[in-house]
């Protein structure tokens, strides 16, 4: 007997095993297209206070509803579909992984290199799958060939592990590091350009670029900052992480040489997801992190070379980016920037209260950082978990102390208002026990 996919989803239905349409139909999966089409001819700003379209996008999600997740920052949870999907390609991987994951499953990662390439408005050729956006900018940051006192310019609010990297570069091949600090929040995102250009000297050779800042939410000008750096002969590594899926964008547009990014952040595709977006004409001499055949290979292929590992993560990415397109890019965008404003524009009026982001939706969409003046964040921190079940972040940096906030498309309007009253009570009345 011929031993295809077809013949083995045959083969179990008649069992009594798993069951065709199962495999071909994930639960709720229709549901929610149709909800989609039924909103395409709606302006996003509209859709976005839509309740009863984004309670069917919440029913979507299995999430544990008994305390309210305001940190969907670092990772987020996957909508049922992803999750169907994930748990039906781990189930025909096990039947027998060295012929079903290695001879079926693997070689779908092309169609999911396609999909994604195509929101990502790249070509499938610099488009790597890899496991997070910290493989992906280490990838680049390790890969690239520099010299003793060549340097590397960034913020001082870049992510850490990413800082870490160039820090073991510094120690390891005697590279230097130069990070300048940024007003929080910018005047402008062309203050930011500036910035970067007043930093450049003659020894610059890499610039790191955070699209979106971890510890705020601002969006930095790439295209801006790419060019810059591109007539002074400047390669340019943007950090994608809170970027990408979260507003709509073509890696593109942004003129920038490499862009990494995780995809169980605002994509919502499983844990262990990410991609490596590499400028054709930048590939060849770029080394993979992971030894390849050929290390100067063209091929954007050589930097997946990471040994065995499930096929069934990185395809059901496809599940997730399918789920995406459905509420639209400016929808969702849309949706997210009202969840920060409705929690946003509650605590404005009080004086005491900061916030360390622009609330300009071309500065920052869904994730804010606020603090209150005189009010420890730690403990704020603390208060609001240990009496409100509401869960979010302390960001200890020394020009960021603030609670990070980042809701996401399953959050309901009554658990961001939930999380307003305790900030509210704590403005009104001080923090218990301080």
């Amino acid at each position: 007997m011929t031993y295809t996919r077809r013949a083995f989803l045959d083969r179990t239905a008649m069992a009594g095993g798993f069951t065709a349409s199962a495999f071909l139909l994930p639960g709720g999966a229709e549901r929610i297209l149709a909800a989609g089409r039924e909103m395409q001819d709606v302006p996003p700003a509209q859709a976005a206070m839509d309740e009863a379209y984004w309670g069917q996008i919440q029913r979507a999600f299995q999430v544990d509803r008994s305390f309210i997740n305001l940190n969907n920052g670092g990772v987020c949870p996957a909508p049922t579909m992803v999750m169907d999907a994930l748990k039906r390609y781990r189930d025909i991987e096990a039947l027998g992984p060295a012929y079903w994951m290695w001879r079926h499953l693997e070689p779908e990662v092309e169609t999911v290199r396609r999909r994604l390439a195509r929101l990502a408005d790249t070509h499938p050729e610099e488009m790597a799958i890899t496991r997070n956006a910290s493989e992906s900018l280490e990838t680049v940051q390790f890969g690239l060939d520099l010299d003793p006192g060549d340097e590397v310019l960034t913020t001082d609010q870049d992510y850490p592990r990413m800082i870490q990297t160039w820090r073991q570069r510094e120690m390891r091949d005697g590279i230097k590091l130069v990070q300048f600090p940024v007003p929080t929040p910018p005047g402008d995102r062309m203050e930011l350009a500036r910035a970067f250009e007043e930093a450049i000297t003659p020894r610059t050779k890499i610039i790191l670029v955070s699209h979106v800042v971890n510890i705020t939410g601002q969006i930095y000008p790439v295209k801006e900052i790419s060019r810059i750096a591109h007539r002074h002969g400047i390669r340019v590594i943007c950090d994608g992480a809170h970027a990408f899926a979260h507003f709509p964008f073509s890696v593109r547009d942004l003129e920038c040489d490499y862009y990494g990014t995780s995809l169980h952040e605002w994509l919502t595709a499983p844990i262990g997801t990410g991609f490596l977006y590499v400028r054709r004409d930048r590939i060849g001499d770029l080394w993979p992190l992971m030894a390849a055949p050929d290390p100067k290979s063209e091929d954007i292929r050589k930097f997946e070379e990471i040994g065995t590992h499930s096929a069934a993560i990185h395809n059901a990415i496809s599940e997730a980016i399918v789920f995406h397109e459905s509420m639209g890019g400016e929808r969702k965008a849309a949706r997210l920037h009202y969840l920060k404003m409705r929690w946003a524009e509650r605590l404005q009026p009080y004086d005491r209260v900061y916030f360390r982001m622009n609330l300009d939706p071309t500065e920052s969409v869904g994730l804010g950082t606020v603090g209150i003046e005189g009010v420890d964040t730690g403990a704020l921190r603390n208060w609001l978990w240990r009496e409100h079940g509401i869960y979010c972040i302390a960001i200890g940096h020394p020009d960021v102390d603030a609670l990070r906030i980042t809701p996401n498309v399953y959050t309901s309007v009554q658990e961001i208002d939930m999380f307003a009253d305790a900030m509210e009570y704590v403005l009104k009345n001080g923090l218990p026990g301080s």
